[in-house]
């Protein structure tokens, strides 16, 4: 995330002294680029890797700063939200070992995480999004108390001027209404950064741009949000609204998010491309500069560039152009974000030799991207692979392919020249792009996820499947194998209820309701079709006014023209969706109540019903 010294409020003169230092930036930039000076002949990949913290129940945790401070390496920092932590890995020349040598500091820094983690009953879990999140854990509490993420939440949402609107569709569908960007904390992702050489950046980020649609198709690993299945890379429209500051207006205005695939092909150098993104995107976080980029350039030294790279990093391009400094030395990167965290390690690491070995086994005919391809081809193809995963169709030099043959028969021998050009040990090669070749033919991580998530709901709520399904996913990558590999979610060694859960692990959120002022025989017929014998009541304004139950129904007799809200029971006892199931259980039966609705801010989320109950007690059981 940058930079943490950072200002949100509005205070027009350090604006200003902050736009002066942007565009020094860009003119150093534009000095540097003259003069040649960018770092050339050699080639370095780095990654960053976020990852989830959970407790026993598998549910989100609170203890990232914790943990991070037990494990006291600079590897590590923190992310958004409280469960989730990142990695930073060192760079590594582009040749021989180097993604053996990455490999394994990933693997360590990971086992020292999961120990630490150990230490205050957490666990570590590689997942684009983490099954089990609830709305509980995306209210600000949850929020990492680093002045950086509170600023960046401030300035969004007082440039979006409401709340922000959350609507996904797919094989489920989500709508959502949210004050705050916790949202894009759900999201865990694999960054991957390569070296560029100045004069080839353009046509290696117009490259990178045709190729993310197979790229991220082959490794999808996000389909659950909420207990929703939605698309197969969730989080490619999670994060794109999530942090959306357009709002809607009667003006027939263009309004690009900053969560962007891009608009066209990029043209003349990277310098060009940061013009471009500083006069479409405000300027929403500033800080005191010292630096003077421009001065220092002229004297012969290297600027950091730190305006250019704080707005820059405010902007989320799926494929990001990155300026850095390191050994005194400026270079430039594209940074891949749109692959989600895991399955498993070593998914990770064919995700990256497979796109590492892309870039640089560049074919001679994809230099210049305009004449050979039309760039809203590589943009469907990106939302398509998205939203279906590997066996979507996709738009490749003019014709319809699938994603998977695309990959199979193009793409990986192109990747296979690429590592084999920069000299990439044969037997990493193989290994890596291997796992690549067996998605094509066998599942990636949103089809086991979205398998076995379907076989569990038919026999568990939703929020004991994804905890059922986070579990499995831990354990699977204990042992280190890759998804292809990965077994059925066995559901006898599932983990049940705890009586301390909140009691929406327990309540249906399948409902039915009627409206007070519906007809008393709309609300017969519907119990006697869903076969239920009690059904909540909403008011206009779709808040719960009462519960109709059968006894009342049967007791009103069968007059015709009797209205809901003249028989059923206004005085409802109700809980919050954060009560633990224990209260809920207990409330029940000390009133003898045969259902318990669930509320949030006074609007219907759920029911808990005596079947439920009796349900749960059976677990308990079980597990005795």
């Amino acid at each position: 995330m940058g930079d943490h010294k950072v200002h949100s409020k509005e205070d027009l003169a350090a604006r200003s002294q902050f736009l002066q230092h942007l565009l020094n930036d860009i003119a150093a930039l534009d000095q540097l680029l003259k003069n040649q000076a960018i770092e050339s002949g050699i080639q370095r990949i780095g990654a960053e890797q976020e990852f989830c913290l959970v407790d026993a129940q598998c549910k989100p945790s609170r203890e990232a700063l914790a943990v991070l401070e037990a494990v006291n390496d600079d590897h590590f920092t923190t992310e958004l939200a409280t469960y989730n932590l990142e990695i930073n890995l060192d760079p590594f020349e582009l040749k021989g070992e180097a993604f053996r040598l990455m490999e394994n500091q990933l693997t360590t820094l990971l086992a020292k995480a999961k120990q630490k983690a150990a230490e205050v009953e957490n666990r570590l879990l590689l997942c684009g999004i983490l099954p089990t999140v609830s709305k509980t854990e995306l209210d600000l509490e949850y929020m990492t108390p680093n002045p950086r993420y509170f600023a960046l939440n401030e300035r969004l949402k007082g440039l979006r001027g409401e709340d922000f609107h959350l609507h996904l569709s797919g094989v489920d569908e989500l709508t959502i209404c949210h004050d705050s960007v916790l949202f894009e904390a759900c999201n865990t992702s694999f960054q991957m950064h390569l070296q560029i050489e100045a004069e080839d950046f353009i046509p290696s980020y117009n490259w990178s741009q045709a190729i993310a649609g197979p790229v991220l198709g082959i490794a999808t690993n996000s389909p659950l949000l909420l207990g929703r299945e939605l698309w197969n890379e969730s989080r490619i429209a999670l994060f794109r609204q999530s942090i959306d500051t357009r709002n809607t207006s009667f003006a027939l205005k263009e309004q690009q998010s900053r969560v962007s695939f891009g608009t066209d092909w990029e043209s003349g150098n990277i310098a060009d491309l940061y013009k471009r993104e500083i006069a479409r995107y405000k300027v929403i976080l500033t800080q005191d500069i010292e630096e003077d980029s421009l001065a220092l350039v002229k004297q012969g030294k290297t600027p950091k560039l730190k305006a250019l790279n704080l707005h820059n990093g405010t902007i989320y391009r799926w494929n990001r152009a990155c300026y850095g400094v390191g050994g005194g030395k400026p270079h430039l990167r594209i940074e891949n974000r749109y692959i989600p965290s895991g399955p498993s390690v070593i998914d990770e690491m064919a995700n990256m030799a497979f796109w590492v070995g892309l870039m640089v086994g560049r074919p001679a005919k994809f230099d210049h991207m305009p004449e050979v391809m039309d760039f809203k081809a590589a943009k469907a193809n990106f939302i398509k692979a998205a939203r279906y995963g590997k066996d979507c169709l996709l738009s490749w030099e003019g014709k319809k392919i699938t994603l998977s043959d695309l990959v199979e028969k193009t793409l990986l021998p192109i990747a296979e020249e690429g590592l084999k050009k920069v000299g990439i040990d044969e037997s990493d090669r193989e290994r890596l792009l291997g796992v690549i070749a067996k998605r094509c033919k066998h599942q990636n991580g949103a089809e086991w996820q979205i398998s076995n998530y379907r076989n569990l709901r038919k026999q568990m709520k939703k929020d004991q499947a994804a905890i059922c399904l986070s579990e499995a996913m831990i354990n699977e990558q204990t042992k280190g194998n890759s998804v292809v590999d990965w077994p059925e979610v066995e559901v006898s060694t599932s983990q049940y209820l705890d009586p301390e859960n909140q009691v929406s692990h327990l309540m249906s959120s399948d409902l039915h309701t009627v409206r007070s002022t519906d007809l008393l025989a709309l609300a017969k017929s519907v119990m006697e079709w869903k076969n239920i014998h009690h059904l909540p009541v909403e008011n206009e304004a779709k808040e719960l006014c009462g519960i109709i139950s059968w006894k009342a129904i049967e007791e009103a007799g069968d007059s015709a023209e009797r209205l809901v809200k003249e028989v059923m029971n206004q005085h409802v006892l109700s809980v919050a969706y954060t009560t633990s199931i224990e209260e809920a259980v207990d409330l029940m039966k000390r009133n003898q109540i045969g259902c318990l609705p669930v509320l949030e801010k006074k609007q219907l989320i759920g029911i808990v019903t005596a079947n439920d109950v009796k349900a749960f007690e059976a677990s308990l059981g079980n597990q005795s």
